[in-house]
């Protein structure tokens, strides 16, 4: 199931050296694999309510040889004790039987994940038991701009299942990127600009160059 898992945090974003956080982690179908992905320069911070699930995952990150996951228990609370913009993706997977859309928590839980993100961060959501078009405009009102969708085979209560994954970056990366195109195409317009005037001016030399010799040559035939 690690190889599973593995292939589809790669084809989500996580990389290596990634700082990951993974809330309501449970036994680490996805911990493990991003501990595996983000290597010994990285570090993921597992997150969850249920001591068992957590003994359970770091017993696991231990036959594996992982040293990398740092656990993080929870009565149920919304802070995470993580320090402001210090997190490069969240992975918020199969989490919101916990945390429904009516749930009060859920915009406080969602401005949580913000001020631990890091101004191009990934946030990584697995909407099950939940309505997930609703989710998104939730979650875009919250700091977060929607990016893309994964489809494909996913883990849920250790075995496989088709699902989809919505990942969004933080509205600051997304202002960013937009800003370095809308750069990138003046540029490119400046460019086009400058090669039209390189044209004119290599066609007026050589109209010129043309006028001369014909003069020259008037001349020469007058004398």
């Amino acid at each position: 199931m690690d190889g599973k898992g593995e292939a589809v945090l790669r084809e989500v974003g996580i990389r290596k050296r990634d700082v990951v956080l993974d809330f309501g982690c449970g036994s680490g179908n996805y911990a493990i694999p991003a501990a595996k992905i983000v290597g010994e320069r990285g570090v993921v911070y597992a997150l969850d309510k249920n001591r068992w699930k957590l003994d359970n995952l770091m017993r696991k990150a231990g036959s594996r040889g992982l040293r990398n996951i740092v656990r993080i228990d929870t009565s149920g609370e919304i802070d995470t004790g993580l320090d402001d913009r210090s997190i490069d993706v969240i992975l918020l997977y199969d989490v919101f039987w916990y945390f429904p859309l009516s749930d009060r928590r859920l915009p406080i839980l969602l401005d949580e994940l913000y001020r631990v993100s890091k101004p191009d961060a990934l946030l990584s959501v697995y909407p099950k038991h939940i309505e997930s078009e609703r989710l998104r405009d939730k979650i875009e009102g919250h700091g977060f701009t929607f990016t893309n969708v994964f489809s494909g085979n996913l883990l849920h209560d250790n075995r496989l299942e088709k699902g989809e994954i919505l990942n969004f970056k933080t509205k600051s990366a997304c202002a960013e990127t937009e800003q370095i195109r809308s750069h990138n195409v003046a540029l490119e317009i400046e460019v086009k600009a400058y090669r039209n005037e390189l044209v004119e001016d290599a066609k007026f030399i050589e109209d010129l160059r043309e006028e001369l010799e014909a003069q020259t040559k008037s001349q020469l035939d007058f004398l």
